[in-house]
């Protein structure tokens, strides 16, 4: 689709790949807008059931390629929304958290700055234990800005966090699963990924998307909405096609058979 992304598609598990392994994958405005349009095409799939997020070379992403923000450009203007909630540069991140289905991210090499901002975003992070990681804006004199905050809250601890913002410091794919900033190593994390996501992609697909639904709300939901919402969504799974196939199969000891055009039509609301 770009020269800085590409996506394939198969068995309902779509794969996005950094395509810039030249420069570490590193975060030029054309990447940006190249993420942002997977994210897009990614989202209007109706039969998607899995996402797999990973980077091509020697790492998953460098952060930003600092050759294209010179000190003579104007920068960005960061206060409109331009996705939802989001501005471009935190899109990138925030976009893999708003998609209907579970995205799995497979790290190596470096996952820094924006990077490990991109797989914060993802459900579920595979990591190279000796993969090189740090949030790095401070380097630069900047603060964290690619939707880091919202992402890491929950999963890393307030003053670990705050220890690393303030001084940048690097830390590694075994550690970041220490720290909370991925999920677990592997020596192959895009193998562990895929594997992940064909095992995701094997189940009830609308029991799948409530439940990401769900997690989503998890950070900022009162415990009443929580609640109610289970119920809610749980009242539009139980009994279906797909829940009574999800019970036969087992019992019956074969795969699951689903159909395709899997979007839910129900969307619990939560508040």
């Amino acid at each position: 689709m770009s020269d800085r992304v590409a996506i394939t598609v198969s068995s309902h598990i779509a794969h996005m790949t950094l395509t810039r392994a030249n420069k570490m994958n590193a975060l030029d405005p054309a990447m940006f807008e190249a993420i942002c349009g997977a994210i897009d095409e990614l989202s209007a799939m109706p039969d998607l059931r899995a996402v797999v997020v990973s980077g091509e070379g020697r790492g998953f992403c460098a952060g930003l390629d600092l050759s294209n923000f010179s000190g003579d450009s104007e920068p960005m203007d960061l206060m409109p929304r331009t996705h939802g909630f989001a501005n471009v540069p935190q899109q990138i991140a925030w976009g893999w958290r708003t998609l209907p289905v579970p995205v799995i991210a497979a790290a190596h090499g470096v996952a820094i700055g924006g990077g490990l901002n991109i797989i914060s975003g993802a459900d579920i992070r595979m990591i190279h234990p000796e993969t090189r990681c740090a949030v790095m804006e401070m380097r630069w004199g900047l603060v964290p800005d690619m939707a880091g905050y919202p992402l890491w809250r929950g999963n890393v601890r307030d003053d670990v966090l705050r220890k690393l913002v303030y001084t940048n410091a690097e830390f590694s794919g075994t550690e970041a699963c220490e720290l909370g900033f991925a999920t677990e190593t592997a020596d192959d994390p895009l193998a562990r990924a895929i594997s992940l996501a064909e095992e995701i992609a094997s189940k009830n697909p609308h029991a799948i998307r409530a439940a990401k639904r769900l997690s989503n709300a998890l950070a900022d939901s009162t415990d009443e909405a929580l609640l109610l919402a289970e119920s809610a969504e749980q009242t539009e799974i139980i009994g279906k096609p797909n829940q009574v196939e999800a019970v036969m199969s087992q019992m019956e000891g074969r795969p699951a058979a689903y159909p395709d055009n899997l979007r839910s039509s129900s969307q619990a609301t939560i508040e």
